[in-house]
């Protein structure tokens, strides 16, 4: 680790820095990034024009919400709403620190106020309403908040009669609001019924990770499933299902390649593609 490496050594002239003696030369921050797959290091501009995949292994790097609107729909044409929408602490939880300071802390570092992004769009000239998770907000954990925009999106995708896309990331239900985080699974699996029985097109992207409550509720709800590669898919994490089952899980399992081949999703779509197969999609469903 970096901080196991000596600052300094013997042969540094006084004054001088360690990187003056060496001739290394200092890289500006954010410069240049490693890729967690293959360990190569991309420079950080090649990989935002790549779509944050690396250009080396095709590695699909987690991104967050904005990012992936932008990536998806048609220039200038995402109109958000439900923007206003905030958390409370229904449970005054509290563990390391409470749930309010919590809240206070990632949405000064993401710049969001909740897990999920939902607006109205176009995608490829094709009008959708649309639902994106995002990773770095509490790992999209799912509260009442998050509960209610999925929903609302849902609703407004039917009375609308046009298609909904929704773009998951979830580590699940949060812990922070208890039941009131849980019972969001039945209210968003409702309103997909409801869409159901409408005739509504709900189309579903699984990016890394998609698991536990919201796996298990509209993630799993969709006319279409699509999914990213390498993105992990599942319900439990590997080794409580291990140490429930007591026995040794396949290799792959809950990749999404494994989801695959099982039936689980309908297909595995690299993200330069995911805005041509969103509308191909659409027409083919006539919507």
């Amino acid at each position: 680790m970096a901080e196991d490496l000596p600052t300094h050594s013997a042969a540094t002239p006084p004054g001088a820095s360690p990187a003056a003696s060496s001739g290394r030369v200092d890289v500006p921050k954010g410069t240049w990034e490693q890729c967690p797959s293959c360990q190569a290091t991309v420079y950080q501009k090649a990989l935002e024009e790549n779509l944050y995949v690396c250009p080396e292994c095709g590695y699909h790097h987690r991104i967050n919400a904005r990012t992936r609107i932008r990536q998806l729909v048609d220039p200038e044409t995402f109109e958000e709403f439900l923007d206003d929408l905030v958390s409370t602490d229904p449970l005054r939880f509290v563990e390391t620190k409470t749930y309010r300071e919590r809240l206070r802390e990632v949405r000064e570092r993401t710049g969001e106020i909740e897990a999920v992004v939902t607006g109205k769009a176009f995608i490829r000239g094709r009008p959708v309403i649309l639902a994106v998770m995002d990773p770095f907000f509490i790992m999209a954990s799912m509260g009442a908040v998050v509960g209610e925009k999925i929903t609302a999106s849902i609703e407004r995708a039917t009375d609308e009669n046009i298609p909904l896309v929704v773009v998951t990331a979830s580590g699940g239900a949060r812990m922070q609001e208890g039941m009131v985080s849980l019972v969001q699974m039945a209210k968003t699996s409702a309103a997909v019924a409801r869409m159901d029985d409408a005739g509504g097109l709900y189309i579903v992207v699984m990016t890394d990770p998609t698991t536990a409550g919201v796996a298990a509720s509209f993630a799993s709800l969709g006319d279409v499933h699509l999914a990213e590669p390498g993105a992990m898919i599942g319900f439990a994490g590997p080794r409580v299902i291990e140490n429930t089952i007591k026995a040794k899980l396949p290799e792959g399992f809950q990749s999404a390649e494994f989801m695959l081949e099982h039936g689980f999703i309908d297909r595995i779509v690299e993200r330069r593609h995911l805005r041509t197969e969103i509308a191909r999609l659409i027409d083919y469903a006539g919507k």
